[in-house]
């Protein structure tokens, strides 16, 4: 029996380690041992507990309550706590996901105890490297040894940087998590306008620039569109420090369940987000997508013309809002709906 830890700290890793978690339990138990250890990142029961209860992932091993703070505060306490854990358990690899703080920190406590160290969704670049996830994802890839691409795009970038041994492209995760979860129906706690655009806003970015923070909102004023737009607990904090409103168009909710997010994907015209993982489910319900950045780690989803960025300049987002088509072709750009299934059989054959 193999012994994985999977170190999970943010939503969108909950989601991604439901997938692969499930198939563990329903196709490799013989094989794997799982255990999970959750480093607090996200706090709210919302941004976290529902995951957990809804996608039936198993309670975590070990949660280290880290909650907020500085890049390095968080980062230096996650590497602390997971190297604890790695000494006490001694797995035989360590499972990690994306590009977050949690990311790195697993990453490094693992690399540096000589524990191989798995990295699902490497090979993602922006070519920003203002961005904490950039760098992120950047150390992340050069300390990994198994390196499990969702895009051909993140394959040749490893290759540009001199990383080609323990890389697979097997599709991407979150495709099997919007294939298998969109078959549970929910009642959405809240009233939707017959038609609207799902908005995200969340990252630093745009939150912690008051100029940038400003021209969204205005332009999402202006546009005169109707919104629903599920507020992160940190821009809801921001918005009330700048003294800034949205007008009736734009509905706020409460953080939204993964199911309740698919609900809304499902319903809408359009997106509007500064997410990285929510473009990619833009491109999977064939919804038209405009992205609050400057730079994307989605390449294929702009090049194929559903997604657009606009950065923060008010002018062009009404454009892009009002020039918004859904009318492009649509090709398999994230594999077919089986990463998870690929990624545990290369892994079943290595460790």
């Amino acid at each position: 029996m193999k012994k994985i830890i999977t170190v999970v700290g943010a939503r969108p890793q909950f989601v991604k380690a439901a997938v692969l978690s499930r198939k563990i339990r329903e196709k490799y138990a013989h094989f794997f041992e799982e255990l999970i250890v959750h480093t607090g990142q996200h706090y709210d029961a919302n941004m976290s507990e529902v995951f957990f209860d809804q996608m039936k992932i198993p309670k975590p091993h070990r949660n280290l309550e880290i909650g907020s703070g500085s890049h390095g505060a968080m980062t230096g306490r996650m590497l602390e706590g997971i190297e604890g854990i790695l000494k006490e358990e001694c797995p035989d690899c360590l499972l990690t996901y994306g590009d977050t703080n949690s990311t790195i920190a697993g990453a490094l406590a693992a690399s540096k105890l000589h524990i191989p160290v798995v990295h699902v969704e490497a090979g993602l670049r922006s070519f920003n490297k203002n961005m904490p996830e950039e760098q992120n994802r950047i150390l992340t890839d050069h300390i990994s040894d198994f390196l499990f691409c969702p895009t051909d795009t993140a394959v040749a970038n490893l290759k540009e940087e001199g990383i080609s041994k323990g890389v697979y492209k097997t599709g991407d995760i979150m495709l099997d998590a919007s294939l298998y979860y969109r078959q549970f129906t929910v009642n959405l706690p809240f009233s939707l306008p017959g038609e609207f655009f799902l908005i995200t806003l969340h990252r630093a970015e745009n939150t912690d620039d008051p100029v940038r923070l400003r021209n969204i909102v205005e332009a999402l004023n202006e546009s005169q569109i109707n919104g629903v737009l599920p507020l992160h607990p940190r821009t809801k904090k921001v918005l009330e420090q700048q003294g800034l409103e949205f007008t009736s168009n734009i509905i706020t909710v409460p953080p939204v369940s993964f199911f309740e997010m698919i609900a809304l994907e499902e319903k809408c015209m359009g997106i509007i987000t500064d997410s990285g993982g929510v473009q990619k489910e833009a491109y999977f319900f064939k919804k038209p997508c405009i992205t609050l950045r400057d730079q994307t780690e989605w390449v294929e989803t702009v090049d194929a013309g559903w997604n657009v960025l606009v950065g923060s300049e008010k002018n062009r987002i009404l454009g892009a809002i009002k020039s918004l088509s859904d009318k492009h072709p649509y090709n398999e750009l994230y594999g077919s709906g089986n990463a998870a299934d690929e990624i545990l059989s290369v892994l079943k054959g290595a460790i």
